[in-house]
This record gives C-alpha cells, structure tokens and sequence, in this order.
C-alpha cells in the first residue's frame, strides 16, 4: 500500500442501525476500486470487515473493524461499526479517530432507532456527517418519506444532494442537486450523463432553492446576490457548501445501492469534496515532561506522538494495538515512549489493517490510522510518544456497562483459564468488565447489555475452550436492628486444667449511621469486666459485623454497649469474652425486641426517553417498587425521569426499557443509600440464603 500525504487521508466512521447494509457497502467500495475481484456477502460470512467467527456465525458486526480504499489519490480508511447497541463502545472508539461519518439508511425500513442514535453520537463527537441511503433497488424503497421523516427530526440541516431517476419500477441513476444533472448507471458504479426526467423537475427546484438559500446564508455578499436574482457559480456553490457540510449546518443525503455498488463511486467523491482530511482538524495533548500543552493538529513536522484507539487480541492473528498518528511519522524499528506506563516499547514492524489482513508499511504520517504487533505493556487509551517530547493525550469516554450476571466456570478446574480469557476479551473491549463480590461470593460480568455477554460466554467457548454460566446475581443486602435490648452472652467451658470463661452484657440499638458497620462503648462500673477485656469484646463485634445472623450479610448500624459481665481470675481470656459477645450478638438478633431486619440497596436511576414513553417507564418503576422523584426535560424532545428504586428490582431493566421504547430509551444509576426491604422481600431473601447454607 502506497504511503499517503495527511491531506490525502480520509477518516470515515459508518453508522447505522444493525441489518441497514454498513457492511455491504464497504464491501462495493472495496470491489468497485480494485480492493478485491469480488464481492464478499455478509450471509456468506467472506466480507472484509465481519471477519470474527463470532460475526460470521450472527450475520452482524460485533467490533469496529478498519478497511482503508484508495481512490483517486485519496486513501479512505473506513472505519466500520456495529450496530446494535450493546456494542456502542466499539462505535465510540471508532469515532473518537474519524473525520466525519457516513449514516447508513435501509431505504426499506426507512429511518430507524439506530439512526437517530448514530446522529446522536455524531453530535457527541462534533463530527460533519452524511446520510447514505442504500438498498434503493427495493420495490419498498420512498427516498421521498425518509427526507421528510429525517427533516421532521432534524430540520433543515437534511440537504437531499441526490434524487433518484426510476425507470419501469427500477432504480437507473440519480439526479445531481448540485449542478442539476442527471446521472445514469452503467457498470461498477461509474455513471453517464443523461436528461433530467419531466417527473423529478418540481420536487428538484424546490430542493435546489433551499440549497441556494443555504448558501446566500453563508456570507452578506451572497445574500445580496440571491436577492438581486443573480446566480453563483459552480466553485461558489461548492465553497459554500463545503463550509456548511463541515461546521455541521447541512447534512447532504445521498442515493445508492450496496449490492451492486450504485451511487458508491459518487460518495467516494463527495467525501473528497466536501469533508475534512486530518490536516484541517485540530488535536492538543500535554507534555508531560513540563506540564505544558502541546498542539499536535496532525502535522508531519512535530515529533511523533499518537495514541491507541483500539486493541485486536486474536489466538489466530495475534495482538495488534491500532494507533492514529496525531504528530510527525513513525517508521518501523524504532523506540518510542508509552506515556502512560512510562515505560519504552520496541516498535518493529509497522501495517495497516485491512479486515483481519495486515499490510505492512514503511511508515505512517500525521493523521493515518495503523497497526503496531505485540507491544508488551500498551493498552487501548494509552498514548505512544518520543521520551524527549513525552505527549499524552486524553482517553475517550466510552459508554458505562450498567447490565450485570453472576458468571462461574462449568468445569472446576478452569477458572485460571477463564481468567486469562476474559482479561484478553476485555483487553480488546473497554466496556466489558469482570469484578469479583467477595461480600456475596460471586464473579460479575459487566456489559452494556445481555447481547454482549451472550457474544462474551461464545467467544469464550469458541476462542479460547472455556466455559462459563451466567445467572441472576445476588443483591448486596445489609443487616441491623431497629430496637434496643439488653443481652447476655456467656462462653464457659471446662475441659480439665485451665477453663475458659467469659460474661458479658451488652445493650444493642440503632447508631442511627449505616455508612459505619457499628460503635463499641463501654459503661463498666466497678472492674466486673478487666479493662484488658475490652478489645477482646470489640473484636467479637468486629467479627459478627462481617457475616450477620439473619442471612450472612454484612451488619451495619449497630451501637454495643459493654454495661456489665463477670470474669474468672484463671480461666478468663481474650479468646473466652470475644467467643461470649459473639454469642450476646446472636442473641440480640434472635431477640424480637430488637426488631431485627434487611436492609436493600437503593439505586438512583435516571431514565431519558422521548416524551411519549414517559407513562410506560412510570409505570413500569411502580411495578419495580420504585419511587419517582420527578421529571427534566432536555431541550431535545425528551425526558429524564428521576426515580429512586431497589437494585435487585433492576436486573433485566436493559432488555424491559428497550422493549419499552423501541430501543431509542437509556439509563444509569449509581447507589444511593441503605433502605428497609419490606417484609415479603425479607423473608424470601432469609429463606433462600438457609437453603444455600444447608
């Protein structure tokens, strides 16, 4: 592969809703510019991007994948993304290196929830971006109501820059907005020139002028030319349009098909065009060496700094850190700094990553994107520099997994292996966790939904020959009591020479402070206890504070009060009072006088959807045993309800709230405090904690 010039260079991210053809048009532009001699089918599971086992056998991408084109002097580097939402980290990551992006849309199924949430993210990364709308062969296909359905969302950014010409129910070409041409098919892409038809001139003036509005806009000399009814040239029209396409304040919507590559060849250009190569993009880091920000903008004349995007760790083809160059040029066989970990790697060879295909290069330039083998200690987010000018950049905030199971080896034996296993799956995704409960005796498995972990326990299996089961987790519940009693606890015991002996009275209440487990005081009058016995009965309380007698969990609001007990001049010890307030400690909980009790984890969550679901989410926290505390709009047409509600009510809340809205609805919760659960709850958590313990 030829080394590209920065400005040669294009970032593109594509987006989509899962199934829209993001994939398959990926795999046109790589066959209609010589990249490959045919045309790779996701159903056949041989395209360049979806080249995980895991992607061929589900028929969908499932990581970002990179699938750099050359085309008339200009090397494309698309980035292709998922699109189904619980792998939304891979997108983000993706997006955190492009340019600008491409939002597919299924002309069938029209604009879909994956749509709006690509927009969204556009918005997130400030990214310019155009609408692809593929599958226009369709006998379902209406260009027309996707226009209006996307103008209806986002106004009068959507500049349609296409119309598509039909004849005898076919999709033959397209009309040119722009410079009012018609364009037919012929092979490969490419296309002739030919007539406007009759049928497309009243719906094409009416787009043409709001584009000529659009570009009058742009300037006070323009606004007084439109007005004067004079016309701007072609290199007018595409300055202007260049400048709003890349401020963001037009959307071009373009026409085509991914089967056979239609209206491919024509987004190549447009992206050429009208979007940003990485020299005109702007990119700060900090010296790390003198604290000083350094602003790196892609040139090729500053040392070299770049940071690590993503990370491929594959038992078949290895471990790749995939970089983008934000400064200078890196060359193979050289040392540069991982500023993170400050420690030096060896850089050897260098390439660039064509699906699972690595090419290698002499070198690569300020804004590219590339691939590094087998680096020992750098991470995804880690940025690589020269030890003289140490530069380090920030890391992308990605999505937070709020989905969670319990997960444990199927074959005793293998839990080193899954260990190491999943440490390289969440090497190569930053939004998969594992945490391990040691309060409740569990492994977790985070992701950002249940799909995840469902391709997490496959990839396991399939990759690396482990197997894992995933099961509803246990809440982290907490014990106290709500009442004050007075209890004895008395350890004696003769066994022949020394005996132990140790009596203790306790009072028991509320401290009134769940954040500390519990308060120890002392009223002893008179030496009935030795003072020497005191840490003894508070290391009692320590130990019964971890593991509760209701249900093993952990106590917490617990004031104890030594008020008086009896000792033996020979046989009392430190171990006999510890043993004797373990004992006043079990006693006061099986005392009903203290009104012992569970207390539940309360998470406050916060739910954003659309105004119209609002109703359904309310009423489904009701049934949650949720409190709704209120609701703030966000200026977008949507709601944040606010609602305090119990954490084990919350499993499956990813799937339920999706249903709920179609998918377009999102949430997070953080914990919020300690609250009594009611008495069904209590019960059936007490019961099946014995039955575990039997």
């Amino acid at each position: 592969m030829n080394v590209y010039q920065t400005k040669q260079i294009r970032n593109v991210a594509v987006l989509g809703h899962g199934g829209c053809g993001k994939t398959t048009m990926i795999e046109a532009m790589a066959y209609i510019t010589g990249v490959t001699n045919r045309m790779g089918k996701v159903v056949d599971g041989n395209t360049i991007s979806d080249f995980d086992k895991e992607e061929n056998r589900r028929q969908f991408s499932i990581g970002t994948s990179v699938v750099p084109i050359e085309y008339n002097g200009i090397k494309y580097n698309f980035l292709d993304t998922p699109g189904y939402f619980d792998f939304v980290g891979e997108v983000e990551e993706a997006l955190s290196v492009a340019a600008c992006a491409v939002i597919v849309i299924n002309a069938k199924a029209g604009v879909e929830v994956g749509t709006q949430k690509a927009w969204d993210l556009c918005n997130k990364f400030n990214l310019p971006r155009v609408f692809f709308v593929t599958n226009m062969d369709d006998d379902n296909a209406s260009y027309k109501n996707i226009v209006a359905h996307l103008q209806v969302l986002y106004g009068a950014k959507i500049a349609p820059f296409h119309l598509p010409i039909r004849e005898n129910e076919k999709f033959v070409g397209f009309v040119n907005v722009v410079n009012m041409k018609g364009r037919r098919f012929t092979e490969k892409s490419q296309y002739e020139e030919c007539p406007i038809p009759d049928y497309s001139m009243e719906n094409l003036e009416k787009i043409r002028e709001a584009l000529m509005e659009a570009i009058a806009e742009t300037n006070e000399e323009y606004m007084d030319r439109y007005f004067s009814g004079e016309e701007f040239t072609y290199d007018e029209i595409r300055y202007a349009l260049r400048m709003n396409v890349r401020s963001g304040d037009m959307v071009p919507v373009l026409v085509g098909t991914g089967i056979n590559g239609n209206g491919c060849q024509m987004l190549l250009e447009i992206l050429d065009m009208y979007y940003p190569g990485p020299d005109e993009n702007f990119i700060s880091g900090t010296n790390t060496k003198t604290g000083e920000g350094f602003t790196a903008d892609y040139n090729d004349q500053k040392p070299f700094s770049a940071r690590v995007y993503k990370t491929l760790v594959d038992p078949f083809i290895g471990k790749y850190s995939m970089i983008k160059v934000c400064s200078g040029v890196l060359k193979p066989d050289t040392t540069v700094l991982n500023v993170n970990k400050d420690t030096e790697e060896k850089i050897g060879r260098l390439y660039v990553l064509r699906g699972k295909e690595a090419i290698e290069v002499p070198e690569l330039r300020a804004g590219d994107l590339g691939a590094i083998a087998k680096l020992s200690v750098t991470t995804t987010g880690d940025s690589l520099a020269t030890k003289e000018v140490p530069i380090q950049y920030e890391k992308t905030e990605l999505s937070v997994p709020y989905t969670y199971m319990a997960y444990r080896a199927k074959n005793k034996g293998d839990e080193d292996k899954i260990a190491s296993a999943l440490g390289k799956l969440m090497e190569e995704d930053q939004t998969l966790r594992s945490v391990n409960d040691k309060e409740n005796r569990q492994l977790l498995l985070y992701g950002i939904g249940e799909q995840q972990l469902e391709v997490v326990v496959s990839k396991l299996m399939n990759r690396y020959k482990v197997e894992i089961e995933l099961s509803r987790p246990k809440v982290a519940f907490r014990e106290t009591i709500r009442g004050k009693v007075k209890v004895q606890g008395k350890h004696k015991k003769q066994s022949g020479g020394h005996g132990q002996y140790g009596d203790v009275t306790i009072e028991f209440e509320p401290s009134g402070d769940l954040e500390k487990p519990y308060v120890f005081e002392e009223k002893i009058v008179g030496g009935v206890v030795p003072k020497n016995y005191f840490p003894a009965v508070e290391k009692g309380i320590q130990e019964m504070v971890v593991k509760g007698p209701l249900a093993g969990y952990p106590i917490v609001g617990l004031k104890a009060t030594l008020v008086f007990g009896s000792y033996h001049p020979v046989d009392s010890s430190e171990m006999a009072f510890k043993l004797a307030t373990i004992l006043a400690v079990k006693a006061a909980f099986a005392d009903p006088a203290s009104k012992p009790v569970l207390l539940e984890p309360i998470a406050s969550l916060q739910v954003k959807v659309p105004d119209k679901f609002t109703g359904d989410i309310m009423g489904d926290l009701n049934k949650r045993r949720g409190r709704v505390l209120g609701m703030n709009p966000d200026h977008s047409g949507n709601q944040i309800v606010e609602a305090d509600v119990p954490m084990s009510e919350l499993f499956g809340y990813n799937t339920d709230l999706r249903s709920m809205t179609g998918g377009i609805g999102s949430y997070s919760y953080s914990f919020s405090r300690y609250e009594q659960a009611p008495a069904d709850v209590q019960a059936k958590e007490i019961a099946a904690r014995a039955a575990e313990n039997d």
